[in-house]
């Protein structure tokens, strides 16, 4: 009977422990309310027509984001980053044609708002949605036979973050998304061959986005600093039809085809 009441009130007192332990942890955790994020980003980018052109280059750029967690979580974010492309294609009658050293630049904006759930001691699951725009001008007016073109992507990022605490500041994390395309608009500056062309505006209604990230946090006592490997993939159906017209004259249609464009890089960020 002793040995039953000595061992009853050892578990008695761990368990105790444990509570006060556990409750220390998760003091510890709690994500940070407010953090302001600054950085840059550097990525390859390649965008392809599929049996008709393909553009592959660098892009270096700049994002910030602004965040608050209180269960609520919002968040809002921007981005924007230009490069040097190299365009490889093929003319109507099957003849190679390539442009080098296009410049391109992008830039992208979004709004996101999720709940935080605690699912360990030390790990936190988000899921969010929100909306989006993204931008991109190609600039193959450069070349005597080319034209600008610019991009227009209105969507909805539906995601999910997870985060674990770990020792001495670190944190490792991710984020899985898929992105709900609404609608794009493709803008073709046909005026860059003769001013008597105008503007091809060709809607969008078809497509995708996913995208993905791992991100490894180092937090001291002012700011951290965050290292975030990432994928971003867009797949675009082929749009409306758009009339072509010369010195304002009905000449033809013009279409925006089938395209798909893939982004691979890594972002270095302070968060205060």
């Amino acid at each position: 009977m002793r040995k039953l009441l000595v061992l009853a009130t050892c578990l008695m007192f761990a368990g105790t422990g444990n509570i006060f332990a556990e409750s220390k942890l998760q003091e510890k955790v709690e994500l940070q309310r407010h953090t302001v994020e600054l950085g840059t980003e550097i990525s390859y980018i390649r965008y392809e027509e599929p049996g008709t052109m393909k553009e592959t280059g660098a892009m270096y750029g700049a994002v910030a984001s602004y965040a608050y967690h209180n269960r609520l979580m919002l968040k809002v974010d921007g981005k924007g980053s230009g490069g040097i492309v190299d365009y490889n294609g093929q003319l109507s009658n099957g003849t190679a044609y390539d442009i080098s050293n296009i410049t391109d630049y992008m830039f992208e904006i979004r709004s996101v708002a999720g709940v935080d759930f605690r699912i360990l001691d030390a790990t936190f699951l988000t899921p969010y949605i929100g909306l989006g725009y993204r931008h991109l001008h190609d600039d193959l007016a450069c070349d005597p036979a080319g034209f600008g073109r610019e991009s227009n992507y209105f969507y909805s990022p539906i995601g999910l973050e997870i985060v674990t605490k770990l020792a001495n500041g670190w944190s490792i994390g991710g984020t899985a998304e898929y992105d709900l395309f609404w609608y794009g608009l493709q803008r073709t500056h046909l005026e860059d061959l003769s001013p008597e062309l105008d503007t091809l505006n060709n809607n969008q209604h078809n497509g995708w986005g996913v995208r993905g990230s791992i991100k490894i946090r180092k937090k001291w006592d002012l700011l951290s600093i965050v290292i975030e490997p990432f994928v971003r993939y867009w797949n675009i159906g082929k749009s409306e039809d758009a009339t072509i017209t010369y010195g304002g004259t009905h000449i033809g249609t013009g279409y925006e085809p089938k395209n798909n464009s893939l982004e691979i890089g890594g972002k270095l960020a302070v968060i205060f």
